[in-house]
């Protein structure tokens, strides 16, 4: 069975940065995308970022292309995201989630961490 644990949620002033980890356990991920989702209240859940773990190519929304940048460990099965010169706007609970390749929609989610931005 999948599973997926983030850490690394919290609060902090705009401008600051945080970096949020995701630790993939149950499979062997080489065949599979792991997404950064997010959800803000009163807002849908976005795709933030995502990685192709056996190419490294990666997508952002381009809300946060050039300040946050996600990254993958084979040896860890480990997802990290860097977010730099962050903004209120980016306050949000976010997930890690996995999917194969041939899957449009993400299979496998975390619980989700929450991430504060004051102003």
């Amino acid at each position: 069975q999948v599973q997926l644990v983030e850490s690394g949620g919290g609060l902090v002033q705009a401008g600051g940065s945080l970096r949020l980890s995701c630790a993939a356990a149950g499979r062997t991920f080489s065949s599979y995308k792991m997404g950064w989702f997010r959800q803000a209240p009163g807002k849908e859940r976005e795709l933030v970022a995502r990685i192709i773990w056996n190419t490294r190519g990666t997508n952002y929304a381009d809300s946060v292309k050039g300040r946050f940048t996600i990254s993958g460990d084979n040896a860890k099965n480990m997802v990290d995201l860097q977010m730099n010169r962050l903004k209120p706007e980016d306050t949000a609970v976010y997930y890690c989630a996995a999917a194969t390749l041939e899957n449009r929609s993400y299979e496998y989610w975390g619980q989700g961490t929450q991430v504060n931005v004051s102003s």
